[in-house]
């Protein structure tokens, strides 16, 4: 009963409103910041962005090269067969020298070789086509090395940071307190989590760059059997 009266007293003193006990009562609430947090992963960490750096540089300087290597002209192989049909092996020639794609360079290893066995002819195409096929994957086995070491340099760094946080504990002793080893192993988890990004990144990188690839690899197979047809057509 004078737990009512009392809250009734207090009612009437509010004017009927009961007082904001929340009022006083602040929050706060952490922030992962990316930058420090990134900072406090170690020396791990800057391995991880020199190898991320290195990635995206190969990834950009290849694709540059894969495209450039991809666009051709429509009217070559017409201009070629016209070439050939009248005798001008010397302009085909000089059509494929000033035409800087691979599908050019082999049909020029083509011509220089006419009036041989058509299976020579065909090696020497197939020759050039892989020497192109190896210009446009330099730098291939870089970016899918990072795709697979990058996870185990960033486990590699958590592992050691793990060993660091008990280390740090078992010399606290009895002081030992939770934010010690809280505060090592999320900063040691930063590691994996960054050799996962960096890795994941090549990896696709790496996919997308042998998609292009195999898409200048089917254009110049295509030239090829166009070229190898025109030299089995029957003379007129």
């Amino acid at each position: 009963m004078s737990i009512l009266l009392s809250l009734q007293s207090l009612g009437e003193q509010t004017n009927g409103q009961m007082p904001d006990l929340t009022t006083n009562i602040v929050t706060t609430q952490a922030e992962l910041n990316i930058i420090d947090l990134s900072l406090k992963g170690g020396w791990i960490m800057a391995v991880l962005a020199i190898l991320s750096i290195v990635a995206v540089y190969i990834f950009i300087q290849r694709i540059l090269v894969i495209r450039r290597a991809g666009k051709e002209d429509e009217s070559f192989m017409n201009r070629i067969k016209d070439y050939i049909h009248d005798g001008k092996v010397e302009s085909a020639l000089k059509l494929c020298r000033t035409t800087y794609t691979p599908s050019a360079r082999m049909i020029e290893k083509g011509i220089s070789r006419l009036g041989r066995p058509m299976n020579d002819v065909l090696v020497a195409i197939e020759n050039v086509g892989n020497l192109e096929v190896a210009q446009l994957e330099k730098g291939f086995p870089f970016i899918a090395t990072i795709a697979g070491g990058a996870p185990m340099i960033g486990f590699l760094g958590t592992v050691t940071g793990m060993v660091q946080a008990f280390f740090d504990m078992a010399n606290a002793g009895a002081n030992v307190d939770i934010s010690l080893l809280s505060n090592g192993i999320y900063e040691a988890l930063v590691t994996t989590v960054g050799g996962l990004v960096v890795g994941i990144l090549a990896l696709f990188a790496y996919n997308y760059l042998v998609s292009s690839v195999d898409n200048v690899v089917n254009k110049m197979e295509a030239r090829t059997m166009e070229f190898m047809d025109l030299l089995n057509e029957p003379a007129n």
